[in-house]
């Protein structure tokens, strides 16, 4: 409006000028190289005028012929870019229907069309992975890195590469990069975890879980969980290098975060015994046995309690399995203490009520005691061989097992020892695998 009104104003002025000229008497005369003109004001006016709108009109065209090359290159451009972006958005469409050669044939003609712009080489790196080429897929996530604004997107990627190919050390680089940049995400601070944990760089994923807690990047429960396991371990780290001191605080720590887990417990008892705090040591081994007994648990106590003889640690059985007189553990660590104090009556009672405590049903461990108890008291060969036989058959004792792939460890640890899976060892029996029969051509008779 300001402008239509300031068109009209300069409009009526012009119209009032040219009025006023041409009403005021006077004329107009120039000389010039031996030529005369002469003429009203108002005419020379309107000329002068009219010339210069000619040299506007002159000049606008000559700018305009001149731009013609620029404006059509932009022109180009901006087609080309159209183009690129509706490929990118083809590929991309592609990648999400699991179509890699379509979404690959996209990526190349947006890398074409846009000069391989970050999401092009994003594009271009899904549909590689997607089509199983790795080495393309590595080539153009290494490409965004070059970019500030791509990098972090880049690394992600880089990062599950790595894992894919069990090049745990490179994607451990990989990720702490991505946490200098990105140290909130999410993403970022659960493959720390998962790669300090299993290369066991146990005091460094210790400080990753206890930072993404405080950043809420994990639960509570979770990284307490977490946790517990990793200073388990420090622990360990520290007792193999000498700091008992700093093994004792670490295996504290991980007791206070995770007290119901036996193996923490047993940790912590062993390390106030070895550390001579033997009253300390004995004191946790019987609050445990009390709330949870576990067979671990008796190898902590004969530290925490040394005694001179067999018969001297019959008492010191007998003392902890008052605690928890009535369960399975506590008979079968009394029959234990009595079958090496060679007190054949004892041990084949507790052996027995130890039985009756898991039900009647007598898992292989408890069968193969009795079966040393009848050698063992000299009675028939034959009850020690059913007992044996018995045991083939029976449930199979409990062991430290993993969740993941099954397999049992003789002792906790926070790696599996066959797939490497990250604290998935818990007290239960190991699954019972049927042998399997095979007739080799060649054998048969």
């Amino acid at each position: 409006m300001r402008r239509v009104l300031l068109l009209l104003a300069l409009t009526l002025a012009a119209m009032l000028l040219a009025v006023w000229l041409g009403s005021t008497p006077g004329r107009a005369i120039v000389e010039f190289a031996g030529w005369r003109l002469e003429s009203s004001f108002g005419a020379l006016a309107l000329l002068a005028g009219l010339g210069a709108v000619a040299i506007v009109l002159i000049d606008r065209t000559w700018r305009w012929i001149a731009g013609a090359p620029r404006r059509f290159a932009l022109w180009r451009r901006a087609r080309r870019e159209r183009h690129g972006y509706a490929a990118l958005t083809r590929g991309l469409v592609a990648v999400a229907a699991g179509d890699p050669t379509r979404a690959l044939r996209e990526a190349a003609l947006a890398d074409r069309l846009l000069g391989a712009p970050p999401a092009s080489l994003l594009l271009s790196a899904q549909a590689a992975q997607l089509a199983g080429d790795e080495a393309g897929a590595r080539k153009h996530l290494e490409a965004m890195r070059a970019s500030p604004e791509t990098e972090f997107a880049a690394l992600r990627g880089l990062v599950a590469l790595a894992m894919r190919e069990g090049r745990d050390a490179d994607a451990l680089d990989l990720a702490r990069r991505a946490r200098e940049i990105r140290p909130d995400a999410t993403w970022v601070a659960g493959a720390l975890i998962d790669l300090e944990t299993k290369g066991a760089h146990w005091l460094d994923a210790e400080r990753t879980i206890d930072v993404a807690r405080r950043a809420k990047l994990l639960p509570a429960a979770e990284a307490d969980v977490k946790r517990a396991a990793v200073l388990h371990e420090a622990a360990r780290l520290h007792e193999s290098k000498g700091d008992r001191n700093a093994a004792i605080r670490a295996a504290e720590r991980a007791f206070k975060l995770a007290p119901d887990r036996p193996e923490i417990a047993v940790e912590l008892a062993l390390l106030y015994a070895r550390d001579g705090r033997a009253r300390a040591a004995g004191a946790l081994v019987e609050k445990e046995w009390a709330r949870r007994p576990h067979p671990a648990l008796i190898d902590a106590y004969r530290r925490a309690r040394p005694v001179a003889g067999a018969l001297q640690w019959v008492k010191q059985a007998e003392r902890l399995a008052k605690l928890a007189p009535t369960h399975a553990y506590s008979y079968f660590a009394l029959a234990e203490a009595a079958l090496a104090a060679e007190l054949w009556g004892e041990a084949k009672r507790h052996a027995e009520a130890a039985i009756l405590a898991e039900g009647g049903e007598p898992r292989a461990g408890l069968c193969r005691l009795m079966a040393r108890i009848a050698e063992a008291s000299g009675e028939d060969a034959a009850v020690a061989k059913s007992w044996l036989a018995r045991a083939a058959d029976a449930p199979a004792d409990p062991a430290w097992t993993c969740g993941s792939c099954g397999h049992p460890h003789a002792e906790w640890r926070a790696l599996c020892g066959r797939c490497g899976a990250f604290d998935k060892l818990a007290w239960a029996p190991p699954a019972r695998l049927a042998p399997a029969l095979q007739v080799i051509e060649g054998d048969k008779a």
